[in-house]
C-alpha cells in the first residue's frame, strides 16, 4: 500500500464569502470547515502526514482552532503559505519527506470530501503506473455556453468537460520536479494538475460525488451543513 502525505491548503482572504480571514475556520455542524477535511484524510489508514498551509500571520490560530482539538492519528503540522496558491503548495511540499509515495493536495474549504473518495483516488494511482496524477471531479451536467462581452458565441459539447475538484494526487518525486520546473519557468495555473499537464504528465480522473463542493459563498455553508446533518442521519 502506498504511503500518502496530504497538503490541505487554506488561508484565503474570504472576500467572496464576506468573512474576514477566510472561511476555513467557520464552524459548521460543530467543527471548523477545515477540520472536516482533516478528519476525512486522517480516516484513511495510508495517510501518514497532514500539512495545513495558511497565511503566515494565522499559523498559530489555525493550529489551535482546526488541528489541536481533533484526535488525529496521523502527524499534523501547520506551516506558512505564500502569495499564490502554488507558492502555498510548495511550502506544504517542503514538509513532505521523500519516503511518501504519493502527495494529495486538497482545498481546506472542501469539507465534504469523504475517506471513500480519497481512497478511490489513491487506488487509481496504485493500479495505473502510467498516471502521474489523478483529479477527483465529476462530468459537467449543465449546458456550457461560451460567452464574450456578455453574449453567447458558442455552445460547448459538455460530454468532454468535467468539473475539477480536490483532492488531486500525484507521485511525490515527480510532483516535486514539476514544482521546480514551474518555479524556473514562472508558470501559473488555476490548479495543481494543470502544472503537471503542462510538464507533459498524464493525469487521470476519478469520479466523485457532486456534493464535494467548495465553500465560496455564504449560501454554500448552509448546503454543507445540510449535507453533514443528512450524513449523520444516514450513519455515514
Amino acid at each position: 500500500m502506498s504511503s500518502v502525505a496530504a497538503i490541505i491548503v487554506g488561508g484565503g482572504s474570504g472576500e467572496r464569502f464576506g468573512r474576514a480571514g477566510g472561511k476555513q475556520l467557520l464552524e459548521i455542524a460543530g467543527l471548523p470547515v477545515m477540520s472536516w477535511a482533516l478528519r476525512a484524510f486522517d480516516a484513511v489508514a495510508c495517510v501518514g502526514l497532514l500539512v495545513v498551509v495558511t497565511h503566515p500571520e494565522r499559523v498559530e490560530e489555525y493550529a489551535a482552532a482546526a488541528v489541536e482539538p481533533l484526535d488525529l492519528r496521523a502527524r499534523a503540522v501547520v506551516v506558512a503559505g505564500g502569495e499564490r496558491r502554488q507558492d502555498s503548495v510548495a511550502a506544504g511540499l517542503a514538509e513532505v519527506a521523500d519516503d511518501f509515495d504519493l502527495v494529495a493536495i486538497h482545498d481546506g474549504a472542501r469539507p465534504l470530501v469523504t475517506p471513500a473518495v480519497i481512497s478511490a483516488a489513491i487506488l487509481a494511482m496504485e493500479t495505473d503506473a502510467s498516471l502521474d496524477g489523478v483529479v477527483v471531479g465529476h462530468p459537467a451536467t449543465d449546458t456550457l455556453k461560451v460567452v464574450e462581452r456578455g453574449a453567447i458565441v458558442d455552445t460547448a459539447d459538455r460530454s468532454r468537460y468535467w468539473h475539477a475538484q480536490t483532492p488531486q494526487l500525484f507521485r511525490t518525486a515527480a510532483f516535486r520536479n514539476v514544482m521546480r520546473e514551474a518555479e524556473l519557468g514562472a508558470w501559473e495555473a488555476t490548479d495543481d494538475a494543470a502544472l503537471v499537464e503542462r510538464a507533459g504528465g498524464r493525469v487521470g480522473v476519478v469520479e466523485g460525488p457532486r456534493d464535494n463542493l467548495k465553500v465560496t459563498l455564504p449560501e454554500d455553508a448552509a448546503i454543507v451543513e445540510a449535507v453533514l446533518r443528512w450524513r449523520e442521519g444516514k450513519g455515514r
